[in-house]
């Protein structure tokens, strides 16, 4: 199994430094969906997604040697230019727990600063864009202090295995415009430990697809993505719900490398409510989904049947719809959506995204 414990990432003694990197890194959508872990941070199926290009972080990593020795991690936080000790107070805990991969991060005092271009919280993945970010800019100054990581696979892989340590969905947002997480006979060389690109097995179709994201509610979900996998455990379904999604990737990879949007859409809509289902069979249940959410499905589904077009939908853990379609049938979608959807939006807000190309180092 692969290991990233390395006793040798230590700074010499007395050793001075001092840097800065930034990332801007995406959120992602799964297609097929991660909903349910064991171990540390490995997922019970495979799942596949869409890099996004709009929705991301961007987080800025400073760092200088410490005044004072000492094995504890210390780290000055602020998102969207103010402090913020929840948060400051998850990524000590994180950073604590991958010491044995970065032995320096108790040698070194970092600053950390970062925000989104979307709500926080909403279900559109703000952990996956933030902790790959910080994934990135952690092995940035691995290689920038050490000379390792030069090999561009290498880095990507290992920023992809940090990234799942602090959340599991993180590991797939490092690749451009699809990813697969998970071991399956279906994906050479998957893994469940980190994400591998799958652009170059998709249909041209898919390369620049859109994903216009509807805001229905910016509020803070009631019940986090952390909190649901966990509920997975006890949940009735749980079993066959790992069968079902195994098969449906299976069912998915076909379709997205012959370009049959058909089946794409199939599929990606039954996730999407198996997901949701999942939901409100766990014990205790919940429901995230919002009565507009369940609107603009029916209105989404009368303007296909009327129209023959391929737009469909996805949900993430959150209520807001993911609307996928072709970059050939942009004009029509779009003012459907702007005409219909948007009404039935919180302050007709939405994000125009689209499969994007990946990370980007500042």
């Amino acid at each position: 199994m692969l290991d990233y414990t390395n006793s040798d990432l230590r700074l010499t003694a007395n050793q001075s430094l001092s840097g800065k990197t930034q990332w801007i890194s995406p959120s992602n959508l799964a297609l097929i969906k991660y909903w349910g872990k064991y171990g540390r941070q490995l997922p019970r199926n495979p799942s596949i997604s869409f890099t996004l290009d709009t929705a991301a972080t961007t987080t800025t990593l400073s760092y200088r040697t410490k005044e004072t020795p000492g094995d504890t991690i210390k780290l000055d936080f602020k998102f969207d230019g103010q402090p913020n000790e929840a948060f400051r107070a998850k990524l000590v805990k994180f950073l604590t727990s991958i010491v044995d991969i970065f032995p320096f991060l108790t040698q070194l005092a970092f600053s950390v600063e970062s925000s989104n271009s979307f709500p926080h919280s909403a279900g559109i993945a703000s952990s996956a864009s933030s902790m790959s970010a910080l994934a990135l800019c952690l092995c940035t100054v691995e290689k920038e202090i050490f000379g390792t990581l030069n090999d561009k696979t290498e880095f990507y892989k290992k920023a992809s295995y940090v990234a799942r340590l602090g959340s599991g969905s993180a590991c797939r947002s490092v690749y451009d415009t699809m990813a697969v997480w998970g071991e399956t006979p279906e994906v050479v060389g998957s893994s469940d430990l980190y994400a591998v690109p799958f652009r170059e097995q998709l249909h041209e179709i898919y390369h620049d697809f859109h994903d216009d994201i509807l805001i229905v509610s910016k509020g803070e979900k009631s019940v986090s993505s952390s909190a649901g996998h966990g509920l997975m455990e006890g949940n009735i379904f749980a079993d066959n719900r790992y069968a079902q999604a195994n098969t449906r990737f299976a069912e998915l990879q076909v379709a997205l490398k012959n370009g049959d949007l058909e089946a794409f859409g199939q599929i990606t809509e039954n996730e999407a409510l198996t997901l949701h289902a999942l939901m409100m069979t766990s014990e205790p249940s919940y429901i995230l989904m919002r009565p507009n959410t369940l609107a603009q499905i029916e209105l989404l589904r009368e303007f296909r049947n009327d129209t023959k077009l391929p737009v469909y939908f996805s949900l993430d853990a959150g209520p807001n719809l993911h609307l996928l379609y072709p970059d050939n049938i942009a004009a029509p979608v779009q003012d459907f959506i702007e005409a219909t959807l948007l009404p039935l939006c919180e302050k007709g807000e939405i994000i125009k995204d689209r499969a994007g190309k990946g990370p980007q180092e500042v």
